[in-house]
């Protein structure tokens, strides 16, 4: 029975556990408490028999402060372990800012707001030669996306005209993530094939609710959180081409309209299972 260990049962990692149990696979988690198939981090014995038993080893875990707290514990068992596959859930942010230019996996790092995400992306790549580093951007899917900022009126409409980011459904990442575990070594842009003005997002969800629009604001009269003001400080569209040559991957939600639409059936009891698991 292949044993995936995941470092961080966050929202994906959590979506691909559940994915992968169903078909028949064993997967423990690391969280900061032991529970129901979950190790404490802490743990140290319990982790390091993990890592040594599992066939693969994924990290959802960011940087805290300047430093991965993975890599520092438990990098050098990660290394040494009998593992066939290894995979690290990464940011597009180390592209940082590019004035809306197209990022590939080519493309610098390191030059942006997230160093230490740059840095731990850096370190993950240097640790084994059979690594998948996943650069992500904004995720969504049940549960968090737009709808719902939308419903609770956190939704915010940013006067900013020419800004432009790219997004990923969470089935998507599981869908590419499962692609790898049989496709090379190597970085992989996960994105949607639409990257646009964050309005538009909020617009359609507005549109799928029959809700009004929020209202245009400054960035100032929307009084956003400093991590918010960050989101749109960089402006980007993130290339996923890589991905789809050498998985077979494909995003089953290829506009942000597929994904909030496939978010708003997953609510009324409609969820659809992740597509394209493997190469073709």
């Amino acid at each position: 029975m292949p044993h995936l260990l995941i470092f961080g049962l966050g929202y994906t990692a959590a979506r691909l556990a559940t994915w992968l149990r169903s078909e028949g696979w064993h997967v423990t988690g690391t969280r900061r408490s032991a529970g129901a198939d979950t190790l404490a981090f802490d743990d140290e014995p319990a982790v390091r028999a993990a890592i040594a038993s599992a066939t693969h080893i994924l990290s959802s875990v960011p940087p805290e402060g300047d430093v991965d707290p993975v890599l520092v514990r438990y990098g050098p068992a990660i290394a040494a372990a009998p593992t066939c596959w290894t995979g690290y859930l990464s940011s597009t942010g180390v592209y940082g800012d590019t004035s809306g230019a197209w990022v590939d996996e080519a493309s610098p790092i390191g030059a942006g707001r997230r160093t230490a995400r740059a840095d731990a992306d850096a370190g993950w790549g240097a640790l084994r030669p059979d690594m998948r580093r996943f650069r992500l951007p904004g995720i969504y899917g049940p549960g968090r996306s737009a709808l719902d900022r939308v419903r609770e009126g956190r939704a915010h409409r940013i006067d900013l005209p020419d800004q432009v980011f790219s997004r990923i459904h969470v089935d998507d990442i599981v869908a590419g993530i499962i692609a790898s575990f049989d496709g090379p070594p190597g970085i992989y842009n996960l994105s949607d094939d639409l990257p646009c003005a964050q309005n538009r997002v909020i617009e359609a969800a507005c549109d799928m609710l029959a809700l009004p629009y929020p209202p245009l604001l400054t960035m100032d009269q929307a009084q956003l959180s400093p991590m918010a003001r960050g989101f749109y400080a960089e402006n980007r569209r993130v290339a996923n081409g890589r991905a789809k040559r050498l998985l077979g991957w494909q995003p089953r939600y290829p506009t942000y309209a597929h994904g909030l639409m496939a978010c708003l059936k997953d609510e009324i009891g409609s969820p659809q299972a992740p597509t394209m698991l493997t190469p073709s």
